[in-house]
């Protein structure tokens, strides 16, 4: 007698569906792309700097940074050099060293149409190095938490910042003014949520004049 074949194997084998790159967003807090959603696609070790911690640091810079000069040396998903666009900065760059991100900050850019934004492929404290001493406004340091970053980054950063800038700090532990001294950087503010600890830096007083 011949055997009867099962539905499930008289069905011929479906063919692999691809594998799909997860996507979330980020938001961007204020300013004229209040409210805008962009898509960020998954990928190890990138860590968007959080909505609430984002809100918290531009309201410790303020709402409007109008002819400011920035650049984001980890630039990541572009949150930070983005938003600080949008709330007017006269000239953003943003450095980012993976091919992949870099082609989607790109794709932010024109769709943002943010035409005061640059994004280059390449070392964030090498850039950082390459600008003229005290030039930047604002210095956004976010890099990968698991890195040995941290110091190189902040002493290129004390060099770049302008005498009345900002650095932004974002690390997996806080800094204290006696690990900044040799970068000639002091806490201004500080804020911990969950996992991160944000910092606004300035240059030491007795540097700042």
């Amino acid at each position: 007698m011949k055997q009867k074949k099962s539905p499930a194997a008289a069905r011929p084998a479906r063919p692999a569906r691809p594998i799909r790159v997860q996507t979330h967003e980020v938001r961007i807090i204020g300013g004229q792309w209040k409210r805008t959603r962009l898509a960020v696609a998954d990928h190890p070790g990138l860590r968007p700097t959080p909505d609430r911690v984002r809100e918290t640091l531009f309201n410790w810079l303020g709402q409007d940074l109008s002819g400011w000069r920035c650049i984001d040396a980890f630039a990541g998903t572009g949150a930070l050099g983005f938003e600080a666009a949008s709330r007017g900065a006269k000239a953003v760059l943003l450095v980012e060293q993976d091919s992949a991100l870099v082609l989607q900050l790109k794709r932010v850019q024109t769709q943002l149409q943010a035409s005061a934004t640059e994004i280059v492929r390449g070392d964030g404290i090498a850039a950082l190095r390459h600008r003229d001493a005290q030039s930047m406004d604002l210095v956004f340091l976010d890099p990968p938490f698991d890195s040995s970053l941290f110091e190189s980054a902040l002493q290129a950063a004390g060099r770049v910042v302008a005498p009345e800038g900002f650095v932004y700090l974002e690390a997996p532990t806080q800094w204290s003014d006696a690990q900044l001294e040799s970068a000639d950087l002091q806490v201004h503010r500080h804020l911990k949520a969950g996992a991160v600890h944000a910092h606004l830096l300035k240059r030491l007083a007795r540097h700042a004049a």
